[in-house]
């Protein structure tokens, strides 16, 4: 099996925002702002292959689906659709993909998932050939959203996928796509229902798989998130994120399983370490990944 790393359209945001109560004179030395108080953001795709004998991409990225007005608020950098010319990069296209996850259908993590925006066109769903695998707990949370991140959702998406007839709800940690070679962890501190999908490395002789990688998505958007208090302003409880990301990199680094980051400009995939004070930390830093595999 072969990982590459698949890069969509960027974005930059309000750095208070991404950071939570962290102070400006913290965040600033890990993610140095504009003249505008925003930072860069990447929306990093992973393209994985043959998994289960399938090519699966996990996310598609903001995509490039905003009309140029809610572009230029939601502080997306390119017009064009990043992620297709990524996949081109790598050799696939997004009729070659047989499956995507989706570890939550906020706009950041799904948008790619449609064409770019055109004048006086509805919005159109790529990936014509893939099952679309979304945790069953969040959908519910995207038919439904709270007032309080109900701008976050795409409202023409839900009624796409539905129609595809190729839309796959996941409530326990396997799907039917995918099978065994991908495990399922969730989280409920940033969104209800998030979806952390592990590609499960060998067993070790206690029957639980080593090494392998997850994707963390907003769980752990990039480095300086790995550091447990450290939260978003997007995030809906805090107190319960933090708990849940301890116990998540403890697991991770007792099995040796990988960090992949979506939104992390300049580290891609990485190693959960202790620093001397026993803080989580990262190690073996990586900013891409092309037809790497997954023991390298």
């Amino acid at each position: 099996m072969k990982l590459w790393s698949i890069m969509g359209n960027s974005q930059r945001l309000d750095g208070g925002a991404m950071f939570g109560n962290a102070p400006r004179a913290m965040w600033e030395k890990w993610s140095p702002p504009d003249e505008l108080n925003r930072i860069e953001l990447a929306c990093r795709a992973l393209l994985a292959g043959p998994l289960n004998g399938k090519t699966v991409l996990f996310e598609a990225g903001i995509g490039a689906f905003f009309e140029p007005k809610l572009r230029e608020r939601y502080g997306v950098v390119e017009e064009r659709h990043v992620l297709l010319d990524s996949l081109a990069e790598a050799g696939f296209s997004h009729e070659d993909v047989d499956v995507v996850v989706l570890s939550h259908l906020h706009f950041d993590h799904a948008g790619g998932l449609l064409a770019a925006w055109e004048e006086g066109q509805p919005p159109r769903l790529l990936f014509p050939n893939a099952t679309f695998v979304v945790g069953a707990e969040h959908w519910r949370r995207a038919r439904e959203p709270h007032p309080r991140d109900r701008a976050s959702f795409i409202p023409e998406l839900m009624g796409l996928l539905e129609a595809s007839g190729r839309l796959e709800l996941v409530s326990g940690d396997r799907s039917k796509a995918l099978g065994e070679a991908v495990r399922f962890h969730f989280s409920e501190g940033h969104t209800p229902g998030l979806m952390l999908a592990e590609i499960c490395g060998a067993r070790g002789e206690d029957g639980r798989p080593r090494g392998g990688l997850v994707f963390c998505a907003d769980l752990i958007p990039g480095r300086p998130w790995v550091h447990v208090p450290i939260t978003m302003g997007y995030d809906r409880f805090p107190e319960m994120l933090i708990d849940e990301k301890r116990a998540f990199l403890e697991d991770k680094l007792a099995r040796n399983v990988h960090l992949y980051f979506t939104h992390d400009p300049g580290c891609a995939l990485a190693q959960v370490a202790r620093d001397e004070k026993g803080k989580f930390t990262t190690t073996h830093e990586a900013a891409a990944l092309a037809a790497r595999t997954l023991a390298a």
